[in-house]
């Protein structure tokens, strides 16, 4: 079973993530931040894995501690279930439409942190939810994943659209790299023989 329990206390956030990659895409949040519980209710529908977050965090200044450090905590708990990564399909993409909105993830559980992140929002915020901080999420989550990430916003009018587009395609694309190859059973899927 490639599941992982973290707890990651800070002065500014008190977090805890289980996550099963092998789940049914089952969520349960408590996190004080809904539009945020909203877009990581996809990574868990899409990516078909159970994802549970409890998270305190000084919400009284703003969500931008707390949305970083739920990426960070979500990119640790991926590491840990992840594990090895033999048999692993390693790569993984997907285009995932909402209307007027297309957008385009491809990730490399390559073992290097990278993220190119071209999202060009029609508002500042959703809901009272500051979009700035999404890119916040993806940097703590690929700093401690390991992973190499490119999201690019093709198109969009609504910002709500585009963000669930976003994260849509990064849940299936995660989904798509997690996935155990039968033909690459108990093999690292790299030349260097390590990722």
């Amino acid at each position: 079973m490639r599941i992982a329990e973290i707890t990651r206390n800070t002065l500014e956030t008190q977090i805890s993530i289980t996550l099963n990659l092998d789940g049914t895409g089952v969520s349960q949040f408590n996190t004080g931040v809904p539009f945020l519980d909203h877009m990581v209710d996809q990574i868990a529908r899409h990516g078909v894995m159970d994802i549970a977050i409890n998270a305190v965090g000084d919400l009284h200044i703003d969500a931008h501690h707390t949305v970083e450090d739920i990426g960070i905590t979500l990119g640790q708990a991926f590491s840990k279930a992840v594990g090895d990564k033999k048999g692993v399909r390693r790569y993984g993409h997907a285009y995932v439409p909402l209307d007027e909105a297309l957008s385009r993830v491809v990730l490399d559980l390559s073992g290097r942190p990278g993220l190119e992140y071209h999202v060009k929002f029609t508002r500042a915020a959703i809901g009272g939810f500051d979009v700035d901080l999404f890119h916040e999420f993806f940097q703590g989550f690929i700093n401690h994943a390991g992973v190499t990430l490119h999201i690019d916003n093709l198109r969009g009018v609504n910002a709500h659209h585009q963000a669930e587009t976003i994260f849509k395609a990064f849940g299936r694309a995660l989904r798509m790299a997690v996935e155990l190859d039968p033909r690459m059973s108990g093999v690292m899927p790299s030349t260097k023989g390590s990722l």
